[in-house]
């Protein structure tokens, strides 16, 4: 099936949380003949969108993952990704705007640009998308899709046009005028099937014609036949397409489309848009890099005659094995086909090559470049690149956020156990964001995100999918021992028994290193110490430092000096002086007066600056310490040095105080004294684990 490659649209619809993206889609696969019925979101029906497929989703009533569907309108093949809204799983939207040619930002028509709006901007400015805006929710008490426009322009810095405007608002609004043709557009028919033109009605005359003068004046700048078109005053309506699709192309002109998804108002017109004024694939430019020519850049053909390049951009586990999506940017894949996996060499053989309609496929035997497909039973990562053996080419891979939320997981039982780590490597697979480790201290399962739902969904996902039945707890902070002053040992370590015994005398001091690192440093004078026993010695007090004798945490910043000691020519052995210095260790060791250190993170926080104070007093109470803040008249920088211990839940804490609109990133940054009231609950806690533990 080699359709014309000018006629295929590849875009996704990405937006802020509630906005309609999932609805929109939905009506857009009705009115394409690809349902027969209208599901809404939430399933009030009992069945729920075609595009949220998982249960979770069915039941929240919001998108958890991207979900790939094609369709057909006048002639063109449409391939869509609906895309999650909630900022956890923001690599749903990166992943889906990195394959992605043209999308459909929607706003809502009382929330106008809001936070979620912002971060999918900066996604499709990173990825050079361009993209056409629908301000729905039209028929919304307090819709004001005039005003939206205008925060396209002041909160995006978009070149925001109205290609249409409605007629009546809120509970009044029932059509809309094409400032293009200059008609009313009527959507009639139980379900808005059928759309009719008529004369614009007397009244909403004037404002067409001022808002047709903005398009046109915004129109003509990309292009110089238009231009002069309206000089003559013989201005047509391909003229107009053309310079609104050259603008658009070049990203410098956003057309805004207006309507109500739910009310099945204005979605016909946003497909022509599509088709009008977003991209082919022959129109965007895709390069790889060429590892052979240090990483050269090459610009890939939408060829299908040419070597295959193709990108494996998200990954999905169904009950018959792994299901990758691929878009393919150059040559054609096919069934039986050899592919070879960039990234380690690896040849896998096309077996099943299915084309995605949100959970079910359809079979083909040929895809070719610039289609978006999915490959079954295949052995790969997300952001792998393919090709078929002739190129060694890899794609640039996706933006990926770091997490900034932890949990530990403890499995109920031994089943569980095995269950839990077949989602983990899973979910690993699929997810870049997502990430788990044992703590080597604690020996806890830790599992990091992008925010507490993020985590909340995986853990959910474990108990119903895998039947991993799994208890979730804050994970222990990595705290630390330190000794604050100098104290001297003097050990003997003598053990007799039949035949050769073990003897070794050990003496010196340790204190404070000023660096936070271990030293051993051997002033033993007159081999009071024979030198192949130094080694032991050292090796003694290193053992120790894993576990200190105050809590049981890890030792840093300690310098040990051996100055003395004796040897007896035949008890004398390596393991007695690794014995002598454990000895030795744990004499002096509290005389050292030990204390306990935590993680101290440098954190950075921005925002709009109209919640500076509350982001400033929120970081006080978590025993922060503000290091700089910088502001720019509309958005603040505050940099602070922050307990990590403090940190758990903040990414939600910041949401709430900022509506939102802040975001925030951590790192480590040094090892800090604790405060005595915060060791003697720590020390309160350990005591009673360990009798909890002696008990059981």
């Amino acid at each position: 099936m080699i359709n014309d490659i000018q006629k295929l649209r590849n875009i996704g619809i990405s937006a802020h949380i509630d906005s309609g993206k999932t609805t929109l889609t939905e009506r857009i696969l009705y009115y394409t003949k690809r349902i027969f019925a209208i599901h809404e979101v939430k399933g009030k029906d009992g069945v729920g969108a075609t595009m949220d497929s998982m249960e979770l989703e069915k039941e929240r009533g919001i998108t958890i993952t991207s979900a790939a569907t094609h369709c057909e309108w006048k002639g063109h093949r449409i391939n869509i990704i609906d895309t999650p809204g909630h900022v956890d799983f923001t690599i749903e939207v990166e992943r889906a705007l990195r394959v992605l040619d043209g999308a459909v930002l929607i706003l809502c028509a009382v929330g106008g640009v809001q936070s979620q709006s912002l971060t999918v901007d900066r996604q499709m400015n990173r990825y050079k998308v361009p993209r056409i805006a629908f301000i729905n929710k039209c028929d919304r008490s307090g819709a004001d899709p005039f005003r939206v426009c205008d925060q396209l322009r002041v909160k995006l810095n978009h070149n925001a046009v109205l290609m249409q405007i409605p007629i009546g608002l809120e509970a009044d609004f029932s059509a809309i005028v094409d400032l293009v043709t200059m008609k009313a557009v009527y959507f009639e028919g139980p379900n808005g099937d059928e759309v009719r033109e008529d004369e614009i009605p007397e009244g909403m005359l004037d404002k067409a014609r001022v808002k047709r003068e903005e398009l046109l004046d915004a129109a003509s700048m990309f292009s110089d036949e238009l231009m002069e078109a309206i000089f003559e005053e013989s201005v047509t309506e391909d003229l107009i397409y053309e310079a609104v699709r050259a603008g658009t192309l070049s990203r410098q002109l956003t057309p805004v489309f207006v309507g109500s998804a739910y009310k099945n108002i204005g979605v016909q017109c946003i497909l022509d848009g599509v088709n009008r004024y977003l991209p082919a694939p022959t129109e965007v430019q895709n390069v790889a890099l060429d590892p052979d020519q240090d990483e050269k850049e090459i610009l890939l053909e939408n060829d299908p005659d040419l070597p295959v390049v193709a990108l494996a951009f998200k990954l999905e586990v169904t009950p018959y094995g792994q299901l990758t999506y691929l878009r393919i940017y150059q040559g054609s894949i096919g069934k039986g086909d050899d592919l070879v996996v960039t990234r380690n060499r690896k040849k896998i053989k096309v077996g099943r090559l299915v084309r995605m309609h949100a959970d079910e496929m359809e079979e083909i035997t040929r895809a070719y470049a610039g289609d978006i497909i999915a490959l079954f039973g295949v052995d790969c990562y997300s952001g792998d690149t393919f090709t078929d053996g002739r190129l060694s080419y890899s794609m640039s891979s996706m933006f990926v956020p770091e997490p900034v939320i932890s949990l530990a997981v403890t499995p109920e039982d031994n089943k569980s156990q095995n269950n839990m780590s077949k989602a983990l490597n899973r979910f690993i697979r699929e997810d870049p964001t997502f990430r788990s480790h044992v703590d080597g201290e604690s020996g806890e399962t830790i599992i990091s995100g992008m925010g507490e739902l993020h985590l909340d969904v995986y853990v959910e996902r474990m108990k119903r999918e895998f039947n991993a039945q799994v208890v979730t707890g804050i994970p222990q902070v990595a705290y630390r021992e330190a000794i604050t002053k100098k104290a001297l040992f003097d050990y003997i370590h003598k053990k007799q028994t039949g035949g050769a015994g073990q003897f070794g005398r050990v003496s010196g001091f340790m204190e404070p290193s000023e660096d936070g690192t271990y030293e051993f440093d051997n002033q033993v004078k007159g081999g009071a110490i024979p030198t192949e026993y130094l080694p032991a010695v050292d090796k003694g007090m290193q053992s120790c430092l894993k576990k200190g004798l105050m809590l049981g945490f890890p030792v840093i910043g300690m310098k040990v000096t051996v100055n003395d000691g004796k040897s007896h020519s035949v008890d004398s052995s390596e393991m007695a002086f690794t014995q002598a210095a454990v000895g030795a260790f744990k004499q002096a060791y509290m005389k050292a007066r030990p204390v306990i250190l935590e993680p101290i993170m440098k954190l950075a926080v921005e925002g709009p600056s109209e919640f500076q104070g509350n982001v400033m007093s929120s970081i006080n109470q978590r025993r922060g310490l503000i290091t700089s803040s910088t502001e720019d008249g509309v958005f603040t920088n505050i940099e602070a040095e922050v307990p990590l211990e403090e940190m758990f839940g903040y990414a939600t804490t910041l949401r709430s105080l900022t509506q939102g609109k802040a975001e925030f990133t951590m790192e480590f940054s040094r090892y800090a004294r604790v405060p005595d009231a915060i060791a003697e609950d720590l020390k309160k806690g350990i005591r009673e684990k360990s009798k909890g533990g002696k008990k059981s």
